[in-house]
């Protein structure tokens, strides 16, 4: 038997230390040989593509990966015998979804010939997890309320003022950072006071152009007749009074322009923003020439693009252009565990400012704040808190319902009292077996009408269309009777 323990004359034993060094490795190992052919590949790399390493040993690299030989890197390297180094790209899918990793292709060389090539991929998961737990603790570290300072590039926050724990919200940052880093357009949706603009500023300021304009504009807020010319810019003579003019695209240079509302802007100007991001150029009201377009554009809308595409109000073309990837704002009712947050953040907050020493708040008075829908939400809850603080006084025993300003106790007690007779939404006061007759006899009331009937069950559309699907339901045929 061979001296296995003298791994310097030892070739075999060697070679097996070696295997088992780089199948341990937590970076991703792939070899090809002069052929192209894929010689080795470990568990790492496995797990970063998320291909089998069974089926791809001893393939040819463009048949394991489904591409033009001549854009094989490994070919390239080969024939070079220099390296490339950190390429971030994805040369797998799985289900349709590409497999990024960030990696480095190098020459194995042995008397001056190039006899293999192989990429070193680094796993950034555990990198990636740790940057966002130490983003998420610094968000919660500061209790005190700070005042915040404008940025040079024109932004207040960034993802370190977006407060609360609820779980959909962490993942809703966690998602926000990730499209961030890659520039591309975003459509925010969201209802109204969800912080749509808090989300934008913090993914410019979270992104490669965080040092570069932001620039923002709320659609709803200025006439048609203005909102071109503010958006493209206009030339001297254009019309009367014209001037030359930058708009805000060239404005905001190769930084980030911010849509707000852009539901509200009107079909005749859709047509033209879609070209612009189609074409990336502007052209000034009355110009001829054209400006190329650098900013990325983050689009917000408080209303769901599917129903203002099936309303009308939205072109189906412009959506494509606007999102890209889209993110999607839960509303405050559906996040119970950040409505106690807010309670207490804002109890807080106006304590310092109007330095009252107050009552905690009643059960009656909590259990009707958890209960109501807050179409506002979070600003709206703010608003309430506030008015709360001022108008309790330090002698009072406790936080009541009384102490509502009038008009907001006239929005809220009447949804409460219809949650607690279990009228405010009925689809969920009734048990699960019978969910597929309600809905049934709902939609069969309201002729199959998606909008009146999510209305009259108390949920969203999106919410409606899902029961729908799960259960099976079919619209009955023209004629039907029931």
């Amino acid at each position: 038997m061979e001296d296995s323990t003298n791994l310097l004359t030892n070739e075999k034993a060697r070679l097996y230390c070696l295997e088992n060094i780089v199948e341990s490795l937590n970076e991703g190992v792939m070899m090809s040989d002069r052929e192209g052919k894929i010689r080795l590949y470990n568990s790492a790399q496995e797990k970063l593509e998320g291909l089998d390493k069974q089926e791809i040993i001893g393939k040819h690299l463009w048949s394991a990966y489904n591409y033009n030989p001549q854009y094989s890197e490994h070919k390239h390297t080969f024939k070079t015998g220099k390296p490339i180094f950190s390429r971030y790209r994805a040369h797998s899918r799985v289900n349709g979804v590409p497999k990024y990793v960030n990696y480095s292709t190098y020459p194995i060389q042995k008397d001056g010939e190039t006899i293999a090539v192989f990429s070193l991929s680094t796993n950034e998961t555990n990198l990636k997890n740790r940057l966002h737990e130490t983003i998420e603790l610094k968000r919660h570290s500061d209790q005190g309320e700070s005042v915040k300072q404008t940025l040079k590039n024109g932004t207040t926050f960034t993802f370190d003022d977006i407060k609360g724990k609820s779980l959909a919200l962490k993942n809703l940052i966690r998602e926000a950072q990730n499209i961030s880093v890659h520039n591309t357009d975003v459509l925010i949706v969201g209802e109204t006071g969800t912080g749509k603009e808090l989300f934008a500023q913090s993914m410019h300021n979270h992104s490669p152009r965080a040092n570069k304009p932001f620039v923002a504009i709320n659609c709803a807020a200025i006439p048609e007749t203005l909102l071109e010319s503010t958006l493209f810019g206009t030339v001297k003579g254009a019309y009367t009074g014209a001037a030359n003019q930058i708009g805000l695209f060239e404005y905001a240079k190769d930084g980030t322009l911010f849509l707000d509302e852009i539901n509200s802007m009107p079909i005749t100007l859709q047509s033209k923003l879609m070209r612009v991001l189609q074409e990336r150029l502007v052209r000034r009201v009355g110009a001829n020439e054209v400006i190329p377009v650098e900013c990325t554009v983050i689009s917000a809308s408080n209303e769901d693009p599917v129903k203002l595409i099936d309303e009308g109000k939205m072109r189906l073309d412009l959506f494509y252009r606007i999102a890209h990837t889209s993110l999607y704002i839960t509303p405050l009712r559906e996040r119970t565990e950040d409505i106690h947050f807010f309670i207490e953040y804002f109890l807080g907050k106006y304590q310092k400012k109007y330095m009252k020493a107050i009552p905690k708040l009643s059960k009656d008075l909590l259990s009707t704040l958890i209960q109501y829908q807050w179409p506002g939400n979070t600003r709206e809850l703010e608003h309430l808190i506030e008015n709360l603080i001022i108008r309790t006084s330090e002698s009072d025993q406790q936080m009541d319902l009384d102490h509502l300003p009038a008009y907001i106790r006239r929005k809220i007690l009447p949804d409460t009292k219809k949650l607690e007779d279990k009228k405010k939404n009925p689809f969920k006061s009734i048990f699960t077996t019978s969910q597929e007759h309600f809905i049934q006899k709902t939609l069969d009331q309201t002729d199959w009408n998606i909008s009146q009937a999510a209305k009259k069950l108390g949920i969203t559309r999106q919410s409606l269309q899902y029961h729908i699907k799960k259960h099976g339901l079919e619209r009955p045929p023209t004629g039907r009777k029931s």
